[in-house]
């Protein structure tokens, strides 16, 4: 813990089964303790500041959405507060409380799904070279951040190490098998669908985002890890949307943009954060959950 910022925990007599870029993940046996913290990556590198609170936008976050789409798919969670944990936890309540969660565990697919609504990223980078996204063609003549006629599935890999690369629909298939292609594709576009239509009500346009599925033995097909953050998702601010360009953001959007002004190399190390991005991005996630969710953070 370094000040008001958590870069990682290491839980004394829990087993540790691994760190994302973001999540540090125990074994509790039969169930996962999945703890957000405050660690925050860009261009698939870890950057050396955190950002005070942002594990707990990111839980908070994800945990609203769980909730709110339950009626389109199951999803992995057990318990999220700490008066329901096991009383081995108990201990470590003024690290995990408000950003973990106890977790089913699944078996993941090794594959990123991904709906896009509007032309943005590597996607508006594909359509200017083929005119089409993940082998799907698009309507020719769309300019950077335009809205798609239909928001379209456009998976891609799931790296260990590297960049995730985006895939077409036949290689999707191939990785995730036959038996839940289709479900994992309607399921992600209906929770965008959803998604999108609140967040726009609360002046948010959700540009794209990012679901990752696992199987379990008892409930088959569930959604996991994170839903719909700063982190996994663009998401605009509508009162400032403008085709043609790239649009202002309250997600990470802002550190990758300063990153490149500083014309860092994209390889580590990566640079310490200036105290003005560190605050900046902060406001930007904080912005993104009050909206959503209308409430404070807890």
């Amino acid at each position: 813990m370094a000040g008001d910022v958590l870069l990682k925990t290491d839980l004394k007599g829990l087993t540790l089964k691994g760190r994302g870029k973001v999540r540090d993940i125990y074994d509790l046996g039969d169930s996962l303790l999945i703890i957000a913290t405050d660690r925050i990556s860009a261009f698939d590198c870890i950057m050396p500041s955190g950002i005070p609170d942002k594990g707990k936008i990111l839980n908070q976050l994800s945990l609203f959405w769980f909730d709110f789409t339950s009626d389109i798919v199951k999803n992995h969670v057990v318990a999220f507060d700490v008066k329901d944990y096991p009383p081995e936890l108990k201990q470590y309540e003024s690290i995990i409380r408000g950003r973990s969660m106890i977790v089913k565990k699944a078996r993941p697919f090794a594959a990123e799904c991904v709906v896009r609504g509007y032309l943005a990223g590597s996607g508006w980078k594909e359509y200017r070279e083929s005119g089409r996204i993940c082998g799907i063609s698009v309507r020719p003549g769309l300019v950077e951040s335009d809205r798609l006629p239909e928001p379209i599935f456009t998976p891609s890999t799931k790296a260990v190490a590297g960049h995730d690369e985006n895939i077409d629909r036949k290689r999707f298939e191939e990785v995730v098998g036959m038996e839940y292609a289709a479900s994992i594709i309607e399921k992600t576009i209906s929770i965008y669908k959803k998604a999108y239509e609140y967040a726009y009500t609360k002046g948010i346009i959700i540009s794209d985002t990012k679901l990752e599925f696992g199987v379990t033995d008892s409930e088959g097909l569930i959604v996991i890890d994170e839903m719909l953050t700063p982190d996994s998702s663009r998401f605009w601010p509508l009162a400032d949307y403008k085709p043609g360009g790239p649009q202002k953001s309250f997600d990470k959007q802002f550190l990758r943009d300063w990153l490149e002004s500083i014309h860092w190399n994209k390889k580590p190390p990566a640079p310490a954060l200036p105290d003005d991005i560190v605050r900046k991005t902060r406001e930007k996630y904080l912005e993104a959950y009050k909206r959503i969710t209308g409430r404070d953070l807890q």
